[in-house]
């Protein structure tokens, strides 16, 4: 069984976002099958495989595997209840077909993969998206546009207009630019899903829950040094000096300069006295 520090450590090539994306499951579900839900994809995958959509332009590759997915089998954005974990676990999003913008994107991609699509993560400001055509810089990526679609929405497919119009919603006040359309690297996708479930479990104080998250996050991306050190006062919080003293020392080391040091360095002290008096 593979462990979430050991699917970190993968190099970017290797990082499969399917098993990411059970890893973060499995957290809430600790006797997830991963091969049950590999097969249920296969499953949900199996009506399209003989509709040649391999061999279409991404246009009609997007149409017919959002008609299929939203309206024949009746996936759909989780407006009522969006903040609830549940949404982001994969297996759940499976049965209840219902999640957030990122998970029904992994079901996106992982269905348009078993049919011979293309298709890829886009972490767009605010709302994330499915790109789908050959990479960028392909020879194919030259013969046709990629097309981008709303997991959230139904799967419509998102023009220039309504692009902006998200970018809008979001507050983001630079323009539309195709580096906003880059595929993300799964790396980055598994790491957005971890961020989503770190604002729920924060808002709801649920600290061991968002600890969990935090270390998944850190051993995802090391060198992120605001969740190092929000999980050296989360430690602090729940009784842990030992560990907040360690992680931060580790702030201190990749961020002997940053916002947030001298902060770090008041805890360093406090807490080495606090043990040594200890």
């Amino acid at each position: 069984m593979v462990e979430f520090r050991e699917y970190a450590r993968s190099s970017d090539d290797r990082l499969d976002l399917l098993t990411g994306a059970l890893l973060i499951a499995r957290d809430a579900h600790p006797g997830l099958d991963f091969e049950a839900q590999r097969a249920r994809l296969e499953e949900l995958a199996r009506p399209l495989c003989d509709r040649g959509l391999s061999a279409l332009p991404p246009t009609v590759q997007a149409r017919v595997l959002s008609d299929y997915l939203y309206v024949v089998c009746g996936f759909h954005g989780a407006k009522a209840d969006y903040y609830e974990p549940r949404n982001s676990f994969l297996n759940e999003v499976l049965e209840r077909r219902t999640g957030i913008p990122i998970t029904l994107a992994v079901v996106y991609i992982e269905v348009a993969r078993r049919v011979g699509v293309d298709a890829r993560g886009v972490g767009f400001p605010g709302h994330f998206l499915v790109r789908l055509g050959a990479p960028p810089g392909s020879p194919a990526a030259e013969r046709n546009e990629p097309v981008i679609v709303d997991p959230f929405h139904a799967g419509r497919l998102l023009d220039e207009n309504a692009l902006q119009q998200l970018l809008r919603q979001a507050k983001v006040r630079a323009p539309l630019s195709a580096e906003m359309l880059e595929p993300a690297p799964n790396r980055h996708v598994v790491a957005r899903m971890l961020m989503n479930l770190r604002g729920i479990y924060t808002q709801r104080g649920d600290g061991p829950r968002l600890l969990l998250t935090l270390d998944r996050l850190i051993d995802l991306l090391p060198a992120l040094s605001s969740e190092l050190l929000e999980r050296a006062k989360l430690y602090e919080s729940l009784g842990a000096p030992g560990a907040a003293l360690a992680d931060y020392q580790r702030y201190l080391a990749q961020e002997p300069g940053g916002a947030d040091s001298e902060l770090a360095r008041g805890a360093v002290a406090r807490l080495a006295k606090k043990s040594v008096r200890n």
